[in-house]
């Protein structure tokens, strides 16, 4: 029986925040028992091995995939999410110096750069690679979270007073997951839609703005299920789609 293994950052590893601090005004991680690969595995009624890593961009990827790589056998899938760490920047050093030049993580060619190695690895093992794109950000939320003890008023300056400017960046990096997969005639399945598609996308986001929240997971799992054909969801019949 063929594989599935999933690679990506904090979204795909599960993290949300732990809602009892939260009730406290404190934001520490923990990982959501019901997030969507544990949902998606269960509804299959197969195992997904999630080697996925808080705070990984696709470099970090690219060597975990490295560290992992005997594991991967021609036909097994692959499912991959990354971009929410790479577009981030250093929010400490733009607040000390707000005129100055800074870089994100990884600059949206040295993330196209290395998600395209990442695929040439995986074609490689003939393993069937599955690309996901990114949960929104809610840039309030997020603004308001990676300012907390440095000058607001700095930061807002480097962002020319537009907290969208936030969430504009980050779907640059999006829309390269979509240019990837297109010029690869690879599979993407698209997350994005679920959460742009609400009303309200603070309803399923976590306080700091990035992280779906457990409504959140849902949304995703559902948004992956129905992406399927009915011969991949051949457990429908048996396991009922998340409500």
């Amino acid at each position: 029986m063929k594989k599935i293994f999933a690679f990506g950052d904090s979204v795909m590893k599960g993290v949300t925040t732990d809602p009892e601090l939260l009730s406290q005004g404190i934001i520490k991680y923990k990982v959501c028992e019901n997030n969507f690969v544990n949902s998606c595995a269960t509804f299959l009624g197969i195992p997904i091995e999630n080697l996925s890593r808080f705070g990984s961009t696709i470099t970090g990827g690219l060597s975990y995939l490295d560290r992992h790589f005997a594991k991967i056998s021609a036909g097994d899938i692959v499912v991959l999410e990354f971009g929410g760490n790479d577009c981030n920047y250093d929010w400490a050093a733009i607040s000390r110096d707000p005129e100055g030049e800074h870089r994100p993580q990884l600059t949206l060619e040295e993330f196209r750069r290395t998600y395209n190695r990442v695929l040439d690895r995986l074609e490689e093992r003939k393993a069937v690679p599955v690309l996901l794109s990114l949960p929104e950000l809610e840039p309030q939320l997020f603004f308001d979270h990676v300012t907390k003890g440095l000058d607001r008023e700095n930061i807002l300056r480097w962002l020319h007073g537009d907290i969208h400017t936030i969430s504009n960046w980050h779907e640059q990096y999006n829309l390269e997951v979509f240019k990837i997969a297109a010029r690869r005639n690879l599979r993407v399945i698209d997350i994005s839609t679920a959460f742009l598609s609400q009303k309200e996308i603070r309803k399923y986001v976590c306080a700091d703005g990035m992280h779906p929240n457990e409504e959140g997971h849902r949304l995703i799992a559902q948004a992956i299920l129905r992406e399927l054909s009915p011969a991949e969801t051949r457990f429908l019949h048996h396991n009922p789609l998340p409500a």
